[in-house]
């Protein structure tokens, strides 16, 4: 019996695992799913354009012509006229008359496209030009950015758990050393052997007879038996519980025999386990300044490699655009070179969008905390005394 009841919880345990698992791959999934398809229509639409140029243009390329034919050899006569008028004609110029939209426009820079609408990120260093690209991507946005949030909370789950846990622990093992700072040999053995002797009664107490559970009940002999009847009948339920076996045996032969039943179960601690998104991110509470370390070492770690395929970039300015890109601010002022490498960086790029988002609402916490104070002591402050008259 034994046997076959370990291959049955060893089934059972890979079956919790994968549907406790399910949600949080079928909302990651599904966004690599929606990336890929943006990325092959962006491609296919922005990409095969034509680009029809126009007599701006034209004006264009004569402008300079004629400015670099009235160009004297003396430079420093004509330098300010030449740079205001090489300025002008270059602000009138557009990004389409020297670019192919084929070279902007593959399926990795589409990807890269679609990854800055959906995290709202938005460089700005390619975009939509056609009016039907324009429509799509608001479109793309309208359904992808929702679904980039509901990711970044699902993910938010699960580092507000390690990190609630890992300062728990922290917190737990710093007790433990100040205890044993502060607590002497003498005082630590005497409390060893009473819990120790504690332990030992508890075990020699552990096996209660059905007359020892009624005379350890105080009001057995003062109340009527009818109140204490129900309290008797569960601990002896609780105690049967314990130690039988086999009616665990039994329950898993059960659950086995009516397929039907587990099925409903598992589908309902799934349809839980999406109810409870975003449950543990609002539970969180550990220190902003550690939040902020966090922030400091995870944006260090990335521009300490991005330099090595970036070769413009050395680690001040990777870093600055690591914290544009988490912020979602985006202002497009750093151009990358390969950003398909960049690509690879798509889960840094959660992760450490989720750990902001954790530090600004941590900190929002705070500042609400500090407003609910600063406005209850203006307002004890303001309070009128009460006079006690004198009867």
């Amino acid at each position: 019996m034994a046997s076959t009841s370990q291959p049955l919880r060893g089934k059972r345990a890979c079956k919790k695992i994968f549907w406790a698992v399910f949600p949080h791959a079928c909302f990651i999934l599904s966004l690599v799913i929606y990336a890929f398809l943006g990325a092959l229509m962006f491609s296919h639409i922005e990409g095969n354009r034509k680009v029809n140029l126009s007599e701006e243009y034209r004006k264009f390329l004569q402008n300079l012509w004629y400015i670099s034919r009235n160009l004297s050899d003396n430079m420093t006569e004509n330098e300010e006229i030449f740079k205001e008028k090489i300025h002008a004609l270059l602000n009138a110029a557009e990004r389409d008359w020297f670019v192919n939209p084929k070279d902007i426009w593959t399926f990795f820079g589409s990807l890269f496209f679609c990854c800055t609408v959906f995290t709202t990120v938005g460089y700005g260093n390619t975009y939509p030009v056609t009016r039907i690209g324009k429509y799509l991507c608001m479109l793309y946005a309208l359904f992808g950015i929702p679904l980039m949030f509901l990711v970044l909370t699902d993910m938010g789950d699960i580092l507000a758990t390690v990190l609630s846990k890992s300062y728990n622990e922290f917190r737990k093992l710093q007790s433990k050393i100040l205890a044993s700072k502060l607590c002497s040999g003498s005082t630590c053995n005497k409390g060893d052997e009473l819990k120790s002797t504690a332990r030992s009664k508890t075990v020699i107490n552990e096996p209660l007879t059905i007359m020892e559970v009624l005379k350890s009940q105080p009001g057995v002999k003062r109340k009527p038996i009818k109140y204490c009847n129900a309290e008797i009948f569960e601990m002896l339920i609780a105690r049967e519980n314990e130690h039988t076996k086999p009616a665990r045996n039994k329950s898993i032969e059960r659950w086995s025999s009516c397929p039907e039943l587990a099925r409903g179960k598992t589908m309902s601690r799934v349809i839980e386990n999406f109810d409870k998104i975003g449950k543990q991110l609002e539970k969180l509470d550990v220190p902003i300044l550690l939040m902020v370390l966090v922030i400091f070492v995870y944006i260090s770690c990335a521009a300490a490699i991005l330099p090595n395929w970036e070769t413009r970039l050395d680690f001040q300015e990777a870093f600055y655009f690591c914290f544009i890109t988490l912020t979602t601010i985006g202002f497009g002022d750093t151009q990358l070179e390969h950003p398909k490498f960049f690509l690879f960086f798509s889960l840094y790029i959660i992760i450490g969008m989720e750990i902001v988002f954790i530090a600004f609402k941590l900190g929002q916490d705070r500042l609400i905390g500090l407003y609910k104070n600063v406005i209850s002591f203006c307002g004890e402050k303001k309070m009128p005394s009460k006079k006690v008259y004198p009867k």
